[in-house]
């Protein structure tokens, strides 16, 4: 990655696409390969995993702790996951680091993003800086990957209905992915940000 990267405008990148369409991967390169880049740490009210660290892999909140936030309205979104844990992104997670140069990336589903694009009606900080991008996959190619991540035929199918459902939504974001390869999403993906960078730097 070019030197460059270090001294662009800051940017918030806005991911959504099904399960299989590699954008928990397109996240990870993002961060471990442009300088000046970070994901954005999300808030669950469920319990650590081994090795979980609060702060650097979610903000663990209890539900009388996360709902004191949501009284405050201090989350930009927030759902209700599997009718069992909640989780949400906190707005000091995305405006502070953003205010201080730093370009950020978070991969949520089609709903976060209709929720962040609400909240960026009331923010011009996040209007000016926010870019979401679909990662799409045709649907034949979509089951053949969810068939070779060994899920179940009844998980493949819950997928496939949400991805179908997801898609009819590709046309509201700013930019789209048609996953190919792994690198060639990523390449796709560096231009959306130097693209979203000359947008802000311009708007600047």
């Amino acid at each position: 990655m070019s030197d460059d990267s270090a001294s662009a405008a800051p940017v918030l990148l806005v991911l959504a696409g099904p399960a299989g369409s590699g954008k928990t991967t397109l996240c990870e390169r993002m961060v471990a390969e442009v300088p000046g880049f970070s994901r954005v740490v999300t808030s669950t009210t469920r319990e650590p995993r081994p090795g979980e660290v609060n702060g650097r892999d979610y903000h663990f909140f209890t539900a009388k702790e996360f709902d004191h936030r949501l009284a405050a309205d201090a989350f930009l979104e927030w759902a209700l996951v599997h009718r069992k844990h909640r989780y949400g992104t906190l707005a000091a997670s995305v405006f502070d680091p953003l205010a201080a140069g730093q370009s950020l990336i978070i991969n949520v589903d089609v709903q976060g993003v209709e929720n962040f694009r609400g909240a960026a009606k009331k923010s011009p900080l996040l209007a000016r800086h926010m870019a979401t991008v679909y990662v799409d996959v045709p649907i034949d190619e979509l089951r053949v990957r969810l068939t070779g991540r060994g899920d179940s035929e009844a998980e493949i199918e819950r997928r496939m209905v949400t991805a179908v459902k997801e898609q009819q939504e590709r046309d509201n974001f700013d930019h789209v992915i048609t996953s190919s390869s792994k690198e060639a999403d990523f390449q796709a993906l560096v231009e959306i940000w130097r693209v979203a960078t000359a947008r802000v730097a311009q708007a600047d």
